[in-house]
């Protein structure tokens, strides 16, 4: 670097860590490591011909090397990136950051042509000439980082001196500065995405310029390799993600980032990957993912299944190319994903799997417990008309959770016949003044429509919302082919609502589904509504059933219930001028009043037009098939 205000900024920063006592007080860095020449993050120098030497072997990688070859191309004819904040972020500036600079840094490392590298330099300096990241939100700042360090990494050989200077100056002060002020840097002890993606982005940011600070430098890495560890404790015991699909995608990915670049350079994880129940995640996220290829949507995540580079770094990881099932259909049917900004890791990942060779799962029970505990079962990986249903536990009290515990999801002849909504744009609700983050009882973020267990499939009691505080955990399991099931006990979620609830979902017979619930009202006559979220026709048929329909295909929920029942529509319309419209959508399903003190058990059958034999008695919950018994409880 020249010889100005950024050295006495360095010099700062060096004191900080003296002063602290830091200095060569490393827990898992080595001190007397040595630090990989340019480029260094997740592909070294000559690396390139084993990609070129894939992609001329692997026809479906070189349909992904053309897309991001192409694309790039369009990205040279883009105005440079401004800094145009949505409300109070800066992250859609900063995530396009990273895939213009990624995708461009590809083309030129597997192309030599210069006009990607120029492209990709005038965005760096564009980036690097912004007053700052944003790092009231820091998950910008992360982001950004990231992309800069991935350009100067990869391009540092070709890019001129002055150019280094400026692009390393503004990693320094805008991306890992900011990283030390305690106001920003308290995602070091959250257990959540932000923690992964802030540690990942701010470490590739040290590796970046490691040459102009190593002491600083390995103090990043050092303090994220300890921070990480939070969100990591997470995925225990069996790999569920709490934050489900869509932040299992984001806060994963970042968090394999963060390993591959780490592990390669240091040819350590650090240990971090020794609990066996990071690397199980991937079949979490795998499982799912139903036959539709939309995915179980609960708590804040849209329901479009999509393409995850992450899960090449697990297949190779754990040697099971079975991983890859869901994403070998979306390479092999579907566009190149280039609007993912971390589509080209796929060309590094999981580069020993060809994907003509990669075979279905052999199992359909998925069961996970932890902070959100599910089950996730289907009757076949291949036949896209099987029966697929995934159903949760949890607690609204955790991060980015609705008021959904005991709802579910259901899929049969190729269509989706349960639903969630999932999320609504968080900046639509912040700009309205809503009091979006706060999970109290009495939040105003329970007042949001689809945040509530009103228009989620589960129980309603007396009209009142579910305990914030209650945890309802899976007392059970089967995988058994005949009678495929989950019971999650709900009495938490219901305290001082109902004595007692316990809900059990079961595939039977490989034919249909079975929901069944078993309660006990207290000393009050209560009201208790089901409810099942379609964007179905329905219509009330005789003998207490409802007939969907959709895409020519039809489906009867049957009830079968010892109390008077009364069969009900209620409209998706929200009431307030912050909720998004839900067009589309209905809500089916019956009310029953039920007297003080009385126990009640009662069945709903989803059966698909193709079931047959549907007529069997469901027994107690107490006697369905068990497999894994007491196995997942509040953690």
């Amino acid at each position: 670097m020249k010889k100005t205000g950024i050295n006495l900024f360095i010099a700062g920063l060096l004191s900080f860590i003296i002063s602290a006592g830091l200095q060569a007080q490393w827990k898992y860095v080595p001190d007397d490591a040595k630090m990989p020449e340019h480029p260094r993050l997740l592909m070294f120098k000559g690396e390139e011909r084993k990609i070129k030497d894939l992609v001329a072997a692997d026809p479906v990688r070189a349909k992904l090397h053309k897309a991001i070859i192409d694309e790039s191309d369009k990205i040279t004819e883009l105005p440079e990136l401004e800094r145009i904040k949505t409300g109070k972020r800066l992250l859609s500036i900063s995530r396009e950051a990273i895939r213009r600079i990624f995708y461009l840094s590809y083309s030129w490392r597997m192309t030599g042509d210069d006009h990607y590298r120029e492209k990709a330099e005038r965005e760096m300096l564009a980036i690097s000439a912004f007053e700052d990241w944003n790092p009231s939100h820091f998950l910008d700042v992360a982001e950004m980082t990231m992309a800069l360090a991935i350009g100067y990494d990869w391009l540092y050989d070709r890019l001129p001196a002055a150019s280094r200077t400026k692009i390393a100056e503004a990693i320094l002060t805008k991306g890992l500065d900011p990283a030390i002020n305690s106001a920003y840097a308290w995602y070091l002890t959250a257990p959540h995405n932000w923690n992964q993606v802030c540690n990942a982005g701010i470490s590739f940011g040290a590796l970046a310029i490691y040459e102009n600070m190593p002491e600083l430098s390995k103090m990043f890495i050092d303090r994220a390799v300890e921070s990480v560890q939070l969100p990591m404790k997470d995925y225990d015991p069996d790999g569920a993600y709490p934050e489900g699909y869509g932040y299992w995608d984001y806060g994963t990915t970042f968090n394999v980032l963060f390993l591959s670049a780490t592990e390669k350079i240091y040819g350590t994880d650090f240990g971090l990957t020794r609990s066996p129940a990071f690397l199980q995640t991937a079949t979490y996220q795998q499982n799912m993912t139903g036959q539709s290829y939309l995915c179980f949507n609960y708590a804040d995540c849209g329901p479009g299944g999509s393409l995850s580079p992450a899960m090449f770094w697990f297949a190779s990881k754990c040697n099971d190319p079975s991983l890859l099932w869901n994403e070998k259909y979306y390479l092999e049917t579907r566009p190149a994903p280039v609007r993912d900004r971390i589509l080209p890791a796929i060309m590094i990942w999981g580069s020993d799997i060809r994907i003509d060779d990669v075979q279905p799962p052999r199992e359909l029970l998925w069961t996970g417990g932890g902070v959100t505990p599910v089950a996730l079962m289907r009757t076949s990986w291949t036949a896209p008309d099987a029966i697929y249903v995934g159903v949760k536990g949890g607690s609204a009290s955790s991060n980015h959770a609705h008021m959904d515990a005991g709802s579910f999801i259901m899929e049969a002849d190729g269509v989706r016949w349960a639903s969630d909504f999932g999320a609504q744009d968080y900046n639509s609700l912040e700009t309205k003044g809503v009091d979006l983050w706060n999970r109290a009882q009495n939040s105003q973020r329970w007042e949001v429509f689809r945040y509530n267990n009103y228009v989620h499939n589960t129980l309603t009691v007396d009209s009142q919302q579910h305990n914030v505080d209650g945890f309802a955990g899976i007392r059970s399991s089967s995988s058994s082919l005949y009678f495929m099931n989950a019971v999650i006990d709900l009495s938490e979620i219901f305290e001082r609502q109902l004595d007692g609830c316990v809900r059990g979902v079961a595939i039977v017979d490989r034919q249909y589904v079975v929901v069944k619930d078993e309660f006990k009202t207290q000393d009050r006559e209560t009201t208790v509504r089901w409810t099942l979220l379609t964007e179905a026709d329905a219509k009330f048929k005789g003998g207490n059933k409802i007939e969907l329909r959709k895409d020519g295909k039809k489906l009867t929920v049957e009830i079968s219930a010892p109390v008077k029942v009364t069969l009900k529509t209620w409209p998706t319309t929200p009431t307030h001028d912050y909720d998004a419209p839900n067009p589309g959508a209905t809500l089916v399903g019956f009310e029953a009043v039920i007297p003080a003190n009385t126990s009640v058990a009662w069945t709903v059958k989803l059966i698909p037009q193709s079931a047959r034999k549907t007529s069997a008695p469901i027994p107690e919950l107490a006697q369905w098939p068990v497999s894994n018994q007491e196995l997942y409880k509040s953690p």
